[in-house]
């Protein structure tokens, strides 16, 4: 320290000393960290990668494996939570738990709860449809079309969620006109699968009976005989209901 000028015997600091000081402080200050607040999420690609915000961990791009299923699983899990709690309970952070993705990655790939709950309707209608289909391969005569629509109604647990998803759609479908047209398309679908057995006009009554049995054998507390279900369907189709004709 110098004195200073002028018989002021107050210390003067050296100017060197002060920048020397500065430059140490400025030196020692770390820059706040450039990763995003816990509870979070990086941004995504529309395959399923996650990107850091640009400037991270010194400009470096940190990213993850690419996850192309990511969407599907999304839906798949969306249909798990709707069997499980229904439309009304399903939520995002349901469906996040249940893919195994982020809370993040669900607000991406779909709009919207209605948006994500309608695609994996859709996705429903589609797999359903086909195994539907699927179940009348090897049916060759009446007795066996008829056998397969008694188990298609008294079907197990194998067969108790698809169901439960059905009647979610058909419920949701009257309070949101957009998803008629889901339950109109599988309706026809599975009318065009019956009448390659016993024609139209029996597919669009066997239809709906068949609708009413699944619906009765998932709500009642004692269950309806196969003999007696067989005997309905059997009316249904009547005499000249038989495969081929």
């Amino acid at each position: 320290m110098l004195p200073r000028p002028g018989g002021d015997e107050r210390p003067l600091i050296c100017t060197s000393v002060l920048k020397a000081c500065t430059f140490v402080c400025v030196m020692h200050i770390e820059p706040p960290s450039a990763d995003p607040p816990e509870g979070e999420t990086a941004k995504e690609t529309a395959g399923g990668e996650r990107r850091t915000p640009a400037g991270s961990d010194g400009g470096r791009r940190r990213t993850r494996r690419n996850d192309p299923g990511r969407k599907t699983r999304i839906l798949d899990a969306t249909l798990d939570v709707i069997a499980d709690h229904g439309v009304a309970g399903t939520t995002h952070r349901h469906i996040a738990a249940r893919a195994g993705v982020p809370l993040g990655s669900i607000t991406y790939h779909f709009a919207s709860l209605t948006d994500l709950q309608a695609q994996a309707f859709a996705r429903h209608v589609e797999l359903q449809s086909a195994a539907f289909g699927d179940l009348f391969e090897k049916v060759g005569t009446r007795e066996q079309f008829v056998d397969v629509l008694v188990d298609l109604v008294h079907g197990g647990p194998s067969r108790h969620r698809s169901a439960v998803l059905g009647f979610e759609l058909h419920l949701a479908a009257l309070r949101n006109p957009g998803l008629r047209a889901l339950t109109q398309t599988w309706t026809e679908d599975s009318r065009t699968v019956l009448a390659r057995f016993v024609g139209p006009d029996s597919a669009a009554r066997l239809d709906p009976l068949l609708e009413g049995m699944i619906m009765h054998a998932l709500l009642t507390t004692a269950s309806q005989s196969r003999a007696r279900t067989r005997d309905a369907i059997d009316q249904t189709l009547g005499p000249a209901g038989r495969p081929g004709s």
